[in-house]
């Protein structure tokens, strides 16, 4: 085992151009929009599955929020297919690459907290300082609940970054472990290829979980500000 574990992490290129945009959009091609009267039974259970998970993660919010709905589906959607493509053999992971995950952490954490602060500001404001606390602890919680705050977007990219890098090596290791027994001990290859298909299938609701998980913890943050 030569090969770097690393390698199948690293940014593929085209030509000495990254190609890390097209592998981006993929997905969108796994949810094709209908253009029939009558759906097909694949459109049909995706616009169902849709629609279950979209009317689960409204529940919990005003009118307000509900204006997000189409942003977080988007969300766990496109989350939810690039892990499941990226599972697939020789095809590389967007999600792996914290730098990405990042991007989306960001902008979604800002937007619900600057939401907050525009429509809710004094409530915003009493989330730093907690009710009944005392005099001398007030500039420690202040500075206590300001960088915990700030560390929300950093756990939501570091969560999916670490969760499915760590599958991906997983099942690297292991595939490289049984090709190497099955010239030295078939009955030890057939045990660690047993173990590779039940991580594989693990790894396949990892990469669902994980979908869902970022979205449910945005939109925690989003209930919270609206």
């Amino acid at each position: 085992m030569n090969e770097n574990l690393f390698t199948s992490f690293m940014t593929p290129t085209l030509l000495g151009m990254p190609i890390v945009i097209l592998i981006v959009m993929l997905p969108a091609l796994m949810f094709p929009s209908p253009k029939q009267l009558v759906n097909n039974r694949l459109i049909t259970i995706q616009q169902w599955l849709i629609k279950m998970i979209l009317k689960q993660m409204m529940m919990m919010h005003n009118p307000k929020g509900r204006t997000w709905s189409l942003m977080l589906i988007t969300l766990i959607l496109f989350i939810g297919s690039t892990n499941l493509l990226g599972l697939l053999p020789h095809s590389f992971t967007s999600t792996t690459q914290l730098s990405m995950n990042l991007g989306m952490a960001i902008p979604l954490w800002a937007g619900a907290v600057i939401l907050g602060f525009r429509h809710k500001t004094k409530m915003s404001l009493a989330h730093f300082l907690p009710q009944g606390t005392p005099i001398p602890l007030i500039p420690m919680l202040v500075i206590i609940e300001t960088i915990s705050l700030f560390i929300q977007p950093m756990a939501l990219a570091v969560r999916l970054t670490a969760n499915i890098t760590a599958g991906h090596l997983l099942i690297h290791l292991i595939g490289g472990a049984t090709s190497i027994l099955l010239s030295i001990s078939p009955p030890a290859a057939l045990t660690t290829f047993i173990i590779l298909l039940l991580l594989t299938v693990l790894e396949f609701a990892v990469a669902l979980i994980q979908a869902y998980v970022f979205t449910l913890l945005v939109s925690l943050y989003l209930h919270d500000n609206t």
